[in-house]
């Protein structure tokens, strides 16, 4: 697309997400020309970033002049500026919340405007790290045409993926979205607690694992699901989970039971792997009950 046909691009909201979209479409030539953020320091901050993007005082200002708009604010603000802006037809108005579906934006619609959202499947912690991670990203894309492919161009242009959802789709993807990666932090703080009880502080603890996790992220994307797993419920390891269950009963009581929850619901991927039978996965469902 040659840069005179990309659409003006104007961004509410100026937070991570916002600057790190932001940044990575002007880097590919598309035309981002306007941002305005409750904190006037945020979307200074992302103006100064980009080329001829200037600041606006408000949401409206945006909507006025941007041809293709991205609502980058928390998510509880989103239905604030989708009722109170003044949109025009034809427009095209985009949302990146991973729990809310499009609904959220009837009132843009209802004055004419195409509504969308583009979710970046992503963990963004920075600005800059997010910045740096935005390539190979997948993105959830629910739109109308003719919106829907030029969210999907957006995405591979950014070297992303994308999938398209439906509304009863976002919040079961949002909540798989919390699995795979908020709880995998919860995880490794349990772990790392575990660690205290034989004197090993927190950040030891974390560098020792780090490795380790590598290798099982590593494991999930070259080896794949059921293949990756391995440990005592994968060898079908009585005796080591015997172990495991009464020494966390002894010493981190509270873990018991999310260990207990977690071995049952691994069960069913060991058997998809092979390496237990149907009699063994009984014996370790009965022992983890």
């Amino acid at each position: 697309m040659k840069k005179k046909d990309m659409p003006t691009i104007g961004f509410i909201g100026a937070g991570t997400t916002g600057t790190a979209l932001a940044v990575r479409l002007a880097q590919h030539g598309y035309r981002v020309i306007a941002v305005s953020s409750r904190s006037l320091t945020s979307a200074e901050k992302l103006a100064g970033r980009i080329s001829g993007c200037k600041v606006y005082n408000g949401a409206q200002k945006i909507a006025d002049i941007a041809q293709l708009v991205f609502i980058t604010t928390p998510d509880d603000t989103i239905s604030k500026v989708a009722a109170e802006v003044q949109w025009h037809n034809g427009q095209s108005v985009v949302h990146c919340s991973g729990a809310h579906s499009i609904d959220i934006l009837e009132p843009v619609k209802q004055r004419g405007a195409n509504i969308g959202c583009f979710h970046p499947l992503q963990t963004f912690a920075s600005v800059d790290q997010a910045i740096e991670n935005i390539p190979g990203s997948t993105f959830a894309i629910e739109a109308e045409e003719p919106l829907a492919s030029t969210l999907k161009k957006i995405a591979t242009i950014l070297e992303g993926d994308w999938i398209t959802l439906k509304a009863g789709d976002k919040v079961l993807y949002h909540a798989a979205a919390v699995f795979a990666c908020n709880y995998l932090v919860t995880l490794v703080k349990l772990a790392t607690d575990l660690w205290q009880t034989f004197g090993v502080s927190p950040a030891q603890a974390t560098k020792a694992l780090m490795p380790l996790l590598r290798g099982t992220l590593s494991n999930i994307e070259n080896v794949g699901l059921p293949n990756c797993l391995t440990g005592p419920i994968a060898r079908g390891d009585l005796g080591t989970i015997s172990r495991h269950l009464e020494s966390l009963e002894g010493q981190a009581p509270p873990l018991l039971n999310i260990y207990k929850e977690l071995g049952r619901q691994t069960i069913p991927i060991s058997l998809a792997k092979g390496k237990i039978d149907l009699q063994r996965a009984e014996e370790l469902q009965a022992l983890l009950r």
